[in-house]
Order: structure tokens, then sequence, then C-alpha cells
């Protein structure tokens, strides 16, 4: 059975209330709770981690490099600012999906930018939770063929 490694970024876990003009209202622990849903309706295994340290998404990638077949990612802010993370990625080996809840592109100049997603064989934004149901369905779509 695959095994997929997702990891959701920093602040993350306040979704739900935070700035719901962007991230919605669904929760976290709801996103997690489709995930799996989904998981288990694919046949595959995942591994779910929240991280709001730059460090421990890096020490994460390394970590699991060799006991999972894909990544799905929210780096959220890391996104536009984390070299480490793309470089962490890339050294993986493992092929990986960047997703996130709001449309980066129609936001903020900076947000424009993804330093991830150079390194990840795609990207998918702006479906609010229904991102990472797109992202896990590519993911599984990558270790399958």
């Amino acid at each position: 059975m695959a095994r997929i490694l997702v990891i959701h970024g920093p602040n993350l876990h306040l979704l739900g209330t935070r700035e719901p003009e962007h991230y919605g209202r669904t929760t976290l622990e709801e996103i997690n709770s489709r995930l799996e849903t989904l998981a288990s309706d694919l046949g595959v295994e995942l591994e779910i981690h929240q991280k709001n340290g730059e460090g421990e998404i890096v020490t994460l990638l390394s970590d699991k490099t060799g006991s999972v077949d894909a990544v799905l990612i929210n780096p959220a802010a890391y996104t536009h600012t984390s070299v480490a993370i793309r470089d962490a990625l890339k050294a993986s080996g493992l092929p990986a999906v960047e997703v996130h809840l709001s449309n980066i592109h129609e936001r903020e100049e900076f947000r424009k930018h993804s330093y991830t997603s150079a390194v990840c064989k795609g990207q998918i934004s702006g479906f609010g939770p229904e991102s990472y149901l797109l992202g896990l369905r590519a993911a599984v779509s990558l270790v399958s063929s």
C-alpha cells in the first residue's frame, strides 16, 4: 500500500478562525478527516503532520525519505520564503504536490512566487479544502503510474 506524507505548514492549525475570508471556516481536523476518508477510498495510507517551524519541516522530509512514496505539502508562508524546504523536497527525491487553500496568484504580490513549486510535480491552489483532495488524487496518481 502506498504511503503519502501530508505536511501542513505554519499556522494551519488555526484554520477555521484565521482569516476566513482567505482560508474559509473549515478546520484542519476537518481537512484531515476528509483526506483520511479519500485515502481509504483510494487504497493508500497517510501520515499527517502540522509543523510551524521551517527546520521541523526540513527534518521531517529528511526523516521520512525512504518510508513514504510521495509528499502532499502546504508549505503555507514558507512557500514564499524557504529555500531550505525547497532543497529538502528536492533532496528527498520524492514526488511532491504543493497545495494551497487560497489562490496565491490573486493575493499580495509577494505570495505569487513559490520557491517550493519548482521541485514539486505540480501545484493546486484556490479551491479551499478541495485543493487538498485534488492534491491527494494527484499524489496517488504519481505513485500509481
